[in-house]
């Protein structure tokens, strides 16, 4: 099944937590054809919710999208799917599904994710030291 076929879903795991992502997704969902997309909270869902082959630090350390196929894609692919079921976005898709349009994407997604690092840190990722065991 692809996106142009009837009842063709994409699942997309975003971070709420993430204001560039927030906004962005927000865009997405208001766009025409992201009522038929499924929207998961990855900050914020149940685990079984990520379903098969996505644990929670992957889902908010990179971006996830299960196509309508239920192929898990990650990075600038998961934009290029999620573009596909977007009307407005589909010329967008058609574009930098190419593969030399996609690696160079990929290689400004990998730049925003290591520059992200600098500003914001999902908060499930934070290493927090243990604490200290009590005294008896």
């Amino acid at each position: 099944m692809d996106a142009s076929t009837p009842g063709a879903r994409c699942t997309v795991y975003f971070d709420s937590d993430c204001p560039i992502c927030s906004r962005e997704i927000a865009t997405y969902r208001q766009s025409r054809g992201g009522d038929a997309i499924d929207w998961v909270d990855a900050a914020r869902c149940d685990d079984a919710a990520l379903s098969s082959g996505l644990d929670r630090a992957s889902a908010l350390q990179r971006f996830h999208v299960r196509g309508a196929d239920g192929t898990l894609i990650a990075g600038a692919a998961a934009f290029v799917e999620i573009w596909k079921h977007l009307p407005a976005f589909n010329w967008l898709a058609r574009i930098c599904a190419r593969p030399r349009v996609l690696a160079m994407l990929e290689a400004a997604y990998g730049l925003f994710l290591r520059l992200r690092r600098l500003w914001y840190t999902p908060p499930a990722l934070v290493h927090q030291p243990t604490s200290a065991k009590p005294r008896p």
